[in-house]
């Protein structure tokens, strides 16, 4: 498993060339990808383009970039000229954006190789990847099992191997959780370091996008790529961005670490806390001050989200109305029946409950009632993490409540699917800065993941601990059979 730093030495020393490790990853994109189904499509001309111009650089003794020669796959809700950006939703199945974003541009920029996109649930709605309108996308430690969602694409290729990273979209844990379930390293940003300009909306006070990579320093140079200021988006903050390298040190001395003791509580499967406790322990031979931390508001995070983030996708969604672009419905003979056949035949059902939860939310009557009220709710969440964050460095805890679950498991009973993201949403609503790494393996050899969380743009802190438990344990080497097979042949 090669890592971004090897990988940029050999195509900078002309070990290999980028054509070469381009070629190579498309290959076993395409075929490990009957099995996994990670990619809604790759794109072969963009990344051999991308490839040559990198070995051109080097040809002529110029710096390539961060990045160079690394391939990456994009979520496919983060918009590619000319590349079809579908969000997993049949609303969208033939949209080519005529723009770009800000994150895949800043990719490439950095030369990078931007191998395909992704699967995801449909609209980035769910916690399974099962609500794609083109398929689900299978776990690589267990076909049988989700990869989580709805980044659960971009979870999987880098689980896989199919790409060296990946980038995904956070809403309430759509990176943490899948990262959880596959036994990679994923990463949300504090809220309006990396732009969203070119991501397609599902709630934008919330929406933030990060990478999946197999390390800890290696998700520490893809955030250094895609992080900074962008005047293409209004909510993107105008800080420096520091060198994420330099807070990768192996101790933890004098670091302040706090578990947060609601999330050991009825749910957690007993795996998943073993495995959680020694890695704070972990964490506390290498120097770690270990307290417990109170966040008793979090406990209403769950409610809290499941009214803001539908409000934000009842309005975001409105566009989709076969008028502008995406599909339309053709046999209708008035404007208004055109709206409703159009989104009746182009969203699926999750999507559908979450725009009519939303629409409700903000109806004349009940505006007041829970969608101000949630907003409160909200601000109450952030301040729990500002208490806890005048005591501790960073909080840790589980990232989701079991390991990956059977296909089906969850999709009948839409609460209980909700509840896989019970620990990560808190930190969504808040705007601050968390990661899940790998920290174990349930009875199943199914992944753990272990989640640590830090203050707004303290990523630095975040990475440290990170880096620091990685270094003192084995998980992150560990490689899915098939993908394992895969890297020999």
């Amino acid at each position: 498993m090669t890592s971004i730093g090897q990988l940029r030495s050999q195509v900078a020393s002309k070990e290999r060339s980028a054509v070469e490790v381009a070629r190579q990853y498309l290959e076993r994109a395409e075929r490990l990808d009957t099995e996994v189904h990670a990619f809604l499509r790759l794109t072969p001309e963009r990344a051999l383009a991308a490839a040559e111009a990198v070995d051109a650089k080097i040809a002529r003794g110029e710096d390539a970039g961060l990045l160079a020669g690394v391939p990456i796959a994009v979520k496919d809700n983060l918009c590619m000229v000319g590349i079809p950006t579908t969000c997993a939703s049949k609303i969208l199945e033939n949209y080519r954006p005529p723009y770009e974003s800000t994150a895949t541009r800043r990719l490439e920029e950095r030369g990078a190789l931007i191998i395909g996109k992704t699967n995801l649930d449909e609209f980035a709605m769910g916690s399974s990847t099962e609500n794609s309108a083109f398929g689900p996308t299978r776990n690589p430690w267990d076909l049988s099992r989700v990869p989580g969602g709805s980044s659960g694409g971009s979870a999987a290729a880098v689980a896989a191997c199919e790409a060296v990273a990946s980038l995904g979209s956070d809403t309430g844990g759509s990176i943490r959780q899948p990262a959880s379930f596959c036994g990679v390293v994923g990463l949300k940003p504090t809220y309006g370091l990396v732009s969203r300009y070119g991501l397609v909306a599902f709630a934008s006070s919330l929406d933030q996008i990060g990478p999946f990579t197999r390390s800890v320093e290696d998700a520490a140079l893809v955030l250094q790529a895609i992080a900074g200021h962008d005047p293409l988006d209004s909510t993107s903050l105008a800080v420096n961005v520091p060198d994420y390298r330099q807070a990768l040190v192996s101790d933890l001395k004098g670091v302040k670490v706090g578990f947060i003791k609601e999330f050991f509580a009825e749910g957690l499967d007993p795996d998943v806390a073993d495995a959680v406790f020694e890695a704070i322990e972990v964490m506390r031979d290498l120097g770690a001050q270990i307290q417990e931390v109170s966040c008793p508001r979090f406990a209403r995070g769950l409610s809290t989200y499941y009214i803001i983030a539908t409000s934000e996708a009842s309005a975001n969604l409105a566009r989709y109305d076969g008028v502008k672009y995406g599909l339309r419905d053709r046999e209708a003979d008035a404007l208004v029946p055109m709206y409703g056949r159009t989104r009746e035949a182009g969203f699926g059902s999750e999507v559908k409950r979450r725009i009519m939860l939303g629409t409700y939310a903000l109806s004349a009557g009940y505006y007041d009632a829970y969608y101000l009220k949630a907003q409160k709710v909200r601000t109450l969440i952030k301040q729990d993490y500002l208490d806890a964050f005048a005591k501790v460095d960073v909080l840790v805890g589980p990232t989701a409540p079991t390991t990956a679950f059977a296909f089906g498991d969850k999709v009948s009973d839409p609460l209980s699917m909700y509840l896989s993201d019970i620990y990560t949403i808190p930190l969504n609503l808040a705007g601050v800065a968390g990661a899940s790494i790998p920290c174990g393996f349930d009875a199943r050899g199914l992944p753990i993941g272990f989640q640590i969380m830090a203050n707004a743009l303290e990523e630095g802190k975040l990475l440290r601990a990170a880096y620091a438990y990685e270094q003192a344990t084995e998980w992150h080497k560990r490689a899915p059979a098939l993908a394992a097979e895969a890297l020999t042949r």
